[in-house]
């Protein structure tokens, strides 16, 4: 019954297009910020959802560590690869932020 739902939605979703809204939440801006890609098996699956990654930042704005804070396990790597290309303005030290990423599928 799962994978006949699955099928159908597969072919249903062929012309599914995504929606995505990044949102960065701290003091620094975002000065590049990578749209991560929709995983295939989210558009099978019909999947939408939120994920919330806190970003450690170096002073002079590239992404040193990750750590997801919470979203569904289809869509967490995705949003990890993209965040880890961002860049932030610089600033006088290290700081945490936290990035949310919202995948909705059309």
């Amino acid at each position: 019954m799962f994978f006949a739902r699955l099928l159908l939605g597969s072919v249903v979703l062929l012309s599914v297009s995504m929606m995505l809204a990044q949102d960065a939440q701290g003091t620094r801006k975002a000065t590049i910020r990578i749209k991560p890609a929709y995983p295939d098996l989210a558009k099978r699956m019909n999947v939408s959802g939120t994920v919330k990654i806190e970003v450690s930042v170096t002073p002079d704005g590239e992404v040193k560590q990750s750590k997801v804070i919470g979203g569904n396990p289809v869509l967490i790597s995705a949003a990890e690869d993209a965040v880890k290309r961002w860049k932030f303005e610089p600033a006088s030290r290290a700081t945490t932020e936290v990035v949310t990423f919202r995948f909705n599928p059309e």
